[in-house]
């Protein structure tokens, strides 16, 4: 094993950064298959990293939506699909922070010139073990693994702007206070980026816009940003206070301001991506039949809109996993890539610098992703951390809540409608009526849903069991079960904002609770996907006239995720804490005698 992050960076930088303040706050790898750029026609000598010729080539690893998963994830959430030479798949188990840390410090050795970066959501939603102590044990394992950098993610601002300076400042949990018994949360060692995030106040950047990387006389801007829909998918509480500005924009102001201090190296860490044209295995060919032509979504355009100054863009979001050249406005080609998700891949992208221009050789660049393999050592200092931490966690995490008869797929399900999702919106059904007895209807949005429940033993009960650390990896983001009166029309509309305005490229398919039915035609396009005369709530077809009791969770109440009907609801009441109703419910439905059988996932019949 190399030698802990911190000795490694000190050569580069120092130890710990200058804190970051803000206005709110006055892997032994599976190989991927590499992209490079085309050949450069006029070689340059390259030292390699050795201190002599003109050009050095600079190591670039990077990895994005990680979410704190410490421990390996659980079911189809630890596992990536990859292509065989013969053209068959095959599911390999990855992740864990253990091995992500053994491999990016074997990926670094023999390489001088090295730094790690991430394009946001290392923090939020995040399983219990992290999220129960605010991700403070994510950060501490950032700092370990070598982090250098990292834009911000949507979800580094589930707790506000706040939280997120303590997350770079350190501190104590200003209601929990300190976790560790004499020991106080330094925060982390690496800055946040946040260009596009300004205080609407003052109209200033928040955190760091942007850094610059030295290391014996090379010099590599990085700016930060997230997507500027983020107060779409983020609850109002934890973007208060915010604007969120245009991508393209951001970077480009930023780049220029680079240049002029003289940085000509820029690689832009963005927290928007796209989706895979074809395929889901991490190491298909992005660039077939032509540059870019493997992907599709928000990415597409900002990479053309981004200015030839920025040399590689590093991206996240939609826990995807690519390497693709697209063109920038010059028409030059230009590396894009993302990482999946929960640390179970890491790129490798190889960066030539220049010294005489101090610019990278586009031509040059190499990338490609790499599987963080189970099959290698653990970190032993961050196995130690995770041990720590647990032993904290354990009273709570061990906790059993219920016990299921099967596997119920939630993020891993291969539906629209997913197993777990109608499960969610039948507990929170159950609690709308607890309060509510008129509560006719529940509704839950598929990206709450954060994980699956497995039935396999985890090592800490027996199978079938539920615990309490398993349910929160589920539904960790703290959200409380509203209830609210929409008409039947406002009902409606909201089953068509799944498919239309800005969902209709890449739907949002809402879990629905026992009762309501209707048909979903894919042949169709915009609203008029959701077939209106099908709609039913227990058997009886919807009333547009008519007021319908409804329960969703408090993301929803407030019109996340574009369902702008659900924000219009009227005689709101707030309920309990959707995980307590997730718990209640699991408990009340089942025993370890009577375990409870997976949703059949039935209740949308979907036309394709």
């Amino acid at each position: 094993m190399s030698a802990p992050a911190k000795s490694r960076r000190s050569a580069a930088r120092p130890a710990r950064r200058t804190r970051v303040l803000t206005a709110l706050a006055a892997i032994a790898t599976v190989g991927g298959l590499a992209a490079a750029l085309p050949a450069s026609a006029d070689a340059v000598t390259t030292d390699h990293g050795h201190g002599h010729g003109r050009t050095v080539d600079v190591q670039m690893l990077s990895f994005n939506d990680f979410h704190g998963n410490l421990e390996p994830p659980a079911g189809s959430s630890g596992e990536v699909t990859e292509t065989q030479p013969d053209g068959s798949t095959k599911k390999v188990a990855a992740g864990g922070a253990e091995y992500l840390a053994n491999s990016l410090r074997t990926a670094r050795k023999g390489h001088p010139y090295s730094i790690t970066a991430a394009a946001g959501d290392l923090i939020g939603a995040s399983p219990l073990l992290s999220g129960l102590f605010h991700d403070e044990p994510t950060v501490e394992a950032m700092n370990k693994m070598g982090l250098d950098v990292t834009g911000v993610g949507n979800h580094e601002f589930d707790e506000g702007a706040r939280e997120l300076a303590r997350m770079q400042n350190g501190g104590c949990h200003p209601d929990d206070g300190c976790f560790q018994k004499g020991k106080t949360f330094e925060g982390a060692d690496y800055p946040y980026l946040a260009a596009n995030v300004t205080d609407e106040k003052t109209d200033k950047p928040i955190l760091k816009p942007y850094t610059v990387w030295k290391h014996r006389g090379v010099k590599i801007g990085f700016i930060g940003v997230t997507l500027e829909g983020t107060p779409d998918v983020v609850t109002a509480d934890g973007v208060k206070g915010l604007k969120f500005h245009d991508e393209i924009k951001t970077v480009n102001k930023y780049a220029k301001v680079l240049d002029r201090k003289g940085v000509k190296s820029i690689v832009a860490l963005i927290h928007e991506g796209g989706e895979p044209a074809s395929g889901s295995s991490y190491n298909y060919d992005c660039d077939s039949p032509g540059p870019g032509d493997g992907i599709s979504g928000p990415i597409v355009d900002i990479a053309k809109g981004i200015t030839p100054k920025v040399d590689a863009l590093v991206t996240g979001h939609t826990h995807q996993a690519y390497v693709c050249t697209i063109p920038d406005p010059a028409g030059q080609p230009r590396m894009v890539t993302s990482a999946s998700s929960f640390g179970r891949l890491y790129n490798d992208t190889t960066l030539t610098y220049d010294r005489h221009t101090r610019d990278i050789v586009r031509t040059s660049v190499k990338s490609a992703n790499h599987v963080v393999s189970r099959d290698q050592p653990k970190a032993k200092d961050v196995t130690e951390l995770i041990s720590r931490w647990n032993k904290l966690a354990e009273p709570i995490a061990n906790k059993p809540v219920g016990y299921i008869s099967a596997d119920i797929p939630g993020r891993g399900a291969t539906t629209p409608e997913e197993p777990l999702g109608d499960l969610i919106a039948d507990a929170q059904l159950a609690h709308g009526k607890s309060l509510d007895p008129k509560t006719a209807v529940a509704l839950m949005n598929p990206g709450g849903v954060r994980a699956d429940l497995t039935y396999k033993a985890s090592g800490k009960e027996g199978d079938g069991v539920v615990t309490y650390g398993e349910a929160f990896a589920v539904q960790p983001f703290s959200n409380t079960v509203n209830l609210l009166d929409l008409t039947g029309k406002q009902l409606l509309t909201a089953l068509q904002q799944q498919v239309s305005g800005p969902n209709e490229a890449s739907p949002k398919i809402l879990q629905v609770s026992e009762g309501l039915t209707y048909t979903l035609d894919m042949t169709k396009s915009g609203a008029d996907r959701v077939v209106a005369d099908s709609v039913r709530l227990d058997g009886r077809p919807l009333d547009p006239a008519a007021t319908y009791r409804v329960a969703m969770n408090s993301f929803l109440a407030g019109g996340g995720d574009g369902f702008t009907a659900l924000g219009e609801g009227a005689n709101p009441h707030v309920g309990s804490d959707d995980l307590a109703a997730f718990n209640d419910y699991l408990t009340a439905n089942s025993t370890k005698d009577k375990p409870l059988t997976p949703p059949k996932a039935d209740r949308i019949n979907i036309v394709k």
